[in-house]
């Protein structure tokens, strides 16, 4: 297949934190089937989406990339959308707002894609990937083939997925919403909207959404808040002032720079309250001998 592909790529301006070195080989596939191509004849490559909520290494990835982006064919058929894995969230909100279909609102303002919002079980505003989910078409790395699961089979739960368990990779999925009021829907996407500027960065400010999962019955930002880290800085890596649970990354920080930040609100919350919080972004790439020793210490499972 004639596939478009890039040697010692940077990844950098493709990350939403604008942090990230050189990538060995990178391929930007159109279709689920170039990426599945790919998938059968590349030995352990890396599927990353829009590159939004990871910290990529600024050492690089030594080894294959496959960006999945550009497979981002939707379609509405009733109340039911059909949506590639590279779908942008904005995208998808946008379609089943045209067909007068109400529950992708939340997605209006996520930079991420179908692929990333179904691995992590996104959501916000009290709605989340999983609620309108039926099924997804995956490739299964272990028989190297093409598998549909139902959502029972996905174990969803907050922020996770089947796909985390790592045998999986979502090709596309298939949800179900609910006809509504074209008002109403544009009403709460706008609301969305307004929460999303008012409370978080926009991608003018580069950052990677959330930092940590939410605590059970509690909000990470709240403690992260309470626990004074919105003075934190590294390197012109910062804490938000809007919300402590997101950082921005004013001027040029490396991945170390961040890790180091996430490091600083990870102890300060534990010093506090004696709660760990779970970091939500994930990080790729090579390791310096610091972010291993942070990589450590913050990620309950092994990333």
């Amino acid at each position: 297949m004639d596939i478009e592909c890039k040697e010692n790529f940077d990844i950098k301006n493709m990350t939403t934190f604008k942090v990230g070195g050189p990538v060995k080989k990178a391929y930007f596939p159109k279709t689920q089937q170039e990426i599945t191509y790919l998938l059968q004849n590349i030995k352990n490559p890396l599927v990353l989406g829009s590159c939004s909520n990871i910290i990529f290494s600024s050492q690089g990835f030594d080894g294959v990339v496959i960006f999945t982006s550009k497979a981002d064919n939707i379609m509405v058929r009733g109340t039911h959308i059909i949506a590639e894995c590279g779908v942008k969230g904005p995208m998808a909100s946008k379609a089943a707002y045209e067909a007068s279909l109400s529950g992708f609102e939340f997605m209006i303002g996520f930079p991420g894609t179908i692929g990333g919002d179904v691995f992590m079980n996104a959501g916000a505003h009290g709605q989340n990937i999983s609620d309108t989910f039926i099924r997804a078409c995956l490739y299964d790395t272990k028989t190297k083939e093409v598998a549909y699961v139902d959502k029972d089979k996905m174990n969803f739960g907050y922020r996770k997925s089947l796909l985390q368990e790592g045998r999986y990779i979502l090709l596309g999925a298939e949800f179900e919403l609910k006809k509504s009021n074209k008002e109403e829907i544009k009403n709460l996407m706008d609301r969305n909207l307004e929460f999303r500027k008012n409370i978080q960065p926009s991608l003018a400010y580069p950052n990677a959404g959330s930092i940590f999962k939410n605590p059970e019955n509690d909000s990470a930002g709240r403690l992260l808040d309470k626990a004074g880290v919105k003075s934190l800085e590294v390197n012109g890596v910062k804490v938000w002032q809007k919300h402590a649970n997101f950082i921005v990354n004013t001027e040029d920080g490396t991945s170390e720079d961040i890790m180091e930040l996430i490091y600083k609100m990870y102890q300060q919350v534990k010093d506090t309250y004696t709660i760990e919080l779970e970091p939500e972004v994930r990080f790729i790439g090579k390791r310096t001998k610091r972010e291993d020793e942070i990589c450590k210490q913050i990620y309950k499972t092994k990333i």
